[in-house]
C-alpha cells in the first residue's frame, strides 16, 4: 500500500509541476492556442499564473512533507486540495464541451482521492 501511495503521489506531483510550470511561465496567448488551453481566453493572465503557482505548490505538498518528515499530514491535505482543483477543471472543460480533458481531470481526481484516503487511513504516516 505504501509503495502504491508513493507512486501515485509522485505521478500527481509530476503532473502538477509540469502543468503548473506551463501555466506560470508560458504567455497566456500561447496557452490559448494549445489543445485544452482555450479556457485561458476567459481568464486574466494573473489568474492563469496563480493557478500555475498553486499547481507547483501542490507538487511540493504531495511529496516534500513525506520526504522531509516535516508535517507529513500535509500530503493527504494537499491531495484533497488537488481534488478540489480537478473538480474546477472538470467543470471548466465540461462547460466548454472538452470532454476528453474533463475525463483526464477525472482520472487525476480519482488518483488524488486514493492518496488522500490512503494517507489519512491505512497508509498514514506514523511518527
Amino acid at each position: 500500500m505504501n509503495l502504491a501511495l508513493w507512486i501515485v503521489a509522485g505521478l500527481l506531483a509530476v503532473v502538477a509541476l509540469a502543468g503548473g510550470a506551463i501555466k506560470a511561465f508560458t504567455p497566456k496567448e500561447k496557452l490559448a492556442a494549445t489543445p485544452g488551453g482555450a479556457w485561458t481566453r476567459s481568464v486574466g493572465a494573473g489568474g492563469v499564473k496563480a493557478l500555475g503557482v498553486l499547481e507547483i505548490l501542490a507538487a511540493a505538498g504531495l511529496t516534500l512533507p513525506a520526504v522531509t518528515g516535516i508535517a507529513p499530514v500535509l500530503v493527504p491535505v494537499t491531495a484533497l486540495c488537488w481534488t478540489a482543483l480537478m473538480v474546477g477543471a472538470m467543470i471548466t472543460h465540461g462547460r466548454r464541451g472538452e470532454l476528453r480533458f474533463a475525463a483526464v481531470n477525472l482520472a487525476y481526481l480519482a488518483l488524488a482521492v486514493f492518496v488522500a484516503w490512503g494517507r489519512f487511513g491505512p497508509g498514514a504516516f506514523t511518527g
